[in-house]
């Protein structure tokens, strides 16, 4: 079983947030699949879902962004998840809105959600999926442009173009394959720059 967490920043002022690009993707699946309602325990939201008959658990933190990783270890260990089948999707500010991005490992890249959950798992041996949000075009602080909220032209891009290929890659990490998602989905998107 997989535990794919989508990272956001809890509250309704935040709900379309650029850096709310987890949650949102989360709430398109809970949408498009019928899923029950997130559960609340402790700090974090839950849910499940079934790729090719194989349940996983969409996991939102109730944390802020910057103590996600509270949140990751408290559910890691209520449902005793495996490591190596730990799924974080966010916001990639070096990304523009049409790319996403898969990694099996890495730095955080400057991203405090990864910054967190890298400190309480004390490795940053886990699978990720960068969602592009742009960047600032002026000079707009960083952390004004991520707790800006998306306009309705981007939700619609997000829901019609960018969450179904988040989707795909997802299923083909949970599935194993996540060179081939990395193959297929980063290919792709240096072939569209």
């Amino acid at each position: 079983m997989f535990a794919i967490y989508g990272l956001g920043n809890p509250g309704k002022e935040y709900s379309r947030n650029r850096h709310n690009a987890g949650f949102i993707f989360l709430d398109y699946l809970s949408d498009k699949y019928g899923l029950e309602k997130f559960k609340k325990k402790d700090n974090f939201l839950y849910t499940y879902i079934e790729f090719d008959n194989k349940k996983d658990i969409l996991i939102k933190p109730k944390t802020f962004m910057n103590l996600s990783g509270l949140a990751v270890v408290r559910a890691e260990n209520f449902f005793k998840i495996e490591r190596g089948k730990i799924v974080i999707i966010y916001d990639d500010v070096a990304l523009p809105l049409s790319m996403i991005r898969i990694r099996e490992r890495g730095s955080e890249g400057g991203h405090n959600g990864l910054k967190s959950i890298t400190q309480n798992l004390g490795t940053n041996d886990y699978s990720r999926i960068r969602i592009g949000v742009g960047a600032p075009v002026s000079n707009e602080r960083l952390k004004n442009y991520v707790l800006g909220d998306f306009c309705e032209e981007d939700i619609a891009a997000l829901k019609g173009d960018i969450f179904p290929k988040v989707e795909e890659a997802l299923k083909l990490v949970v599935s194993g394959e996540i060179k081939e998602a990395m193959n297929r989905y980063n290919e792709r998107n240096r072939a569209e720059i």
